[in-house]
């Protein structure tokens, strides 16, 4: 873990962005349990760690110099992105998660040249199939997808499966190892959360009914 991870796990889980609930645990929109959410947006709300996550993000999107467009993931990517855009004085662009349903119908927002070389803003990665279906849908519209950022990742051995099935790299600013290993130094979380924290990430679709802690 290095000085920068370090230092964003720890302004996280300051304003409560990591958010544990071993007893209670988090239902997430595909279906996962989790006894750990991550609230990126709250970090929108502070200036200090928005303009770090900005750096962060900008820093490893200048490794791809032949660059030319930031597209974030809608909705949670795109203030990210935007910020991202801004900083490296590039053009922006997002992608819905269906088209509109009026107006032009548009499901990439923005003005894109034919053929840009996209760098791709995400707010998180877990399973990563929001972040491919945004890749396919650039790639179908005839652009280049050099890489998929995002601010934190959960580590699933799946998402590795799904971004290689794709042929897209993937890079995060704090790894779910990362952010572990800090809460333990930190004592933010023990020992035996960190156990059961680990053993979650590592079969998120079943965690729930073989490793569920009752009361």
């Amino acid at each position: 873990m290095n000085k920068f991870e370090s230092e964003l796990a720890q302004n996280l889980m300051q304003i409560n962005a990591i958010k544990i609930s071993l007893q209670n645990p988090f239902k997430w929109a595909s279906g996962i349990v989790s006894p750990i959410y991550c609230d990126n947006r709250l970090t929108l709300s502070y200036p200090a760690i928005r303009d770090q996550i900005c750096r962060g993000l900008s820093q490893l999107t200048e490794a791809y110099p032949k660059v030319d467009m930031v597209t974030a993931v809608a909705t949670a990517g795109i203030p990210h992105g935007v910020l991202v855009a801004n900083a490296l004085n590039l053009p922006f662009s997002y992608v819905r998660a269906t088209a509109k349903s009026h107006g032009r119908q548009n499901i990439i927002e923005g003005d894109i040249k034919a053929g840009s070389k996209i760098v791709v803003i995400e707010d998180l990665i877990s399973t990563g199939n929001s972040s491919l279906e945004v890749v396919q849908i650039l790639r179908d519209a005839g652009h280049e997808v050099l890489t998929v950022i995002s601010i934190f990742d959960y580590g699933f051995s799946i998402a590795r499966e799904n971004f290689k099935k794709y042929d897209c790299t993937y890079q995060s600013l704090l790894t779910y190892k990362s952010l572990l290993k800090h809460a333990v130094s930190s004592q933010y979380i023990s020992q035996e959360e960190e156990q059961i924290l680990s053993k979650w990430s590592s079969d998120p679709e079943n965690w729930y009914q073989n490793h569920f802690i009752t009361t």
